[in-house]
């Protein structure tokens, strides 16, 4: 099993959202996040004052997923969630070492 986290520019999260639903993904975790990178932000103006935005809004999705579609899903993601520009993310594979579903108890691959 692998957990898959993608940041992603907040904007792509509904396109990237029914990408992965389009390709059977049942269950993700969103949340809101804010970072920077080789972006480094951007200025703006308050009343006339300049000042610098470091940290971007960005939206983090967390997926469990078998062995078998870790591959499409980051495929998928990254196909939907690109547009080319510095500032479309990242995407962190990790190997899952156990999965609990706390209703039912199930494990490993069951409980995705």
């Amino acid at each position: 099993m692998k957990k898959i986290e993608a940041i992603i520019r907040h904007f792509k999260l509904e396109e990237v959202k029914d990408a992965l639903s389009a390709i059977g993904i049942q269950g993700m975790t969103v949340s809101e996040v804010r970072g920077f990178g080789r972006q480094k932000g951007h200025k703006e103006q308050y009343r006339g004052a300049e000042y610098t935005v470091d940290f971007l809004p960005k939206a983090k999705m967390e997926i469990a997923v078998s062995d078998e579609q870790a591959e499409q899903v980051i495929n998928t993601i990254v196909e939907t969630a690109r547009t080319g520009q510095i500032g479309d993310g990242k995407i962190f594979v990790t190997d899952l070492a156990e999965t609990i579903r706390i209703r039912t108890g199930e494990k490993g691959s069951e409980a995705l």
